[in-house]
């Protein structure tokens, strides 16, 4: 598994992270955290979803004005 700003990790480097997860976190609080981060993904798409459409209508009503015009 590579990682952006990790390199790459092996077997034994990733059980060790979730290792200290689960002693930083505990069992019960983990559930929590990855219910968080999925409604922020979700959030995050939802938000993207929303600007390219806007972006693509802009595109449209610009493309429909300029084939209304009268031309000279």
């Amino acid at each position: 598994m590579s990682l952006l700003f990790l390199g790459s990790l092996g077997g034994w480097e990733m059980v060790a992270i979730v290792f200290v997860i689960l002693l930083l976190f505990g069992g019960k609080k983990i559930p929590e955290l990855m219910k968080g981060l999925g409604s922020g993904i979700r959030e995050f798409n939802n938000a993207k979803n929303a600007i390219n459409t806007e972006i693509r209508e802009g595109i449209r009503d610009a493309e429909r004005k300029s084939m209304d015009e009268p031309k000279p």
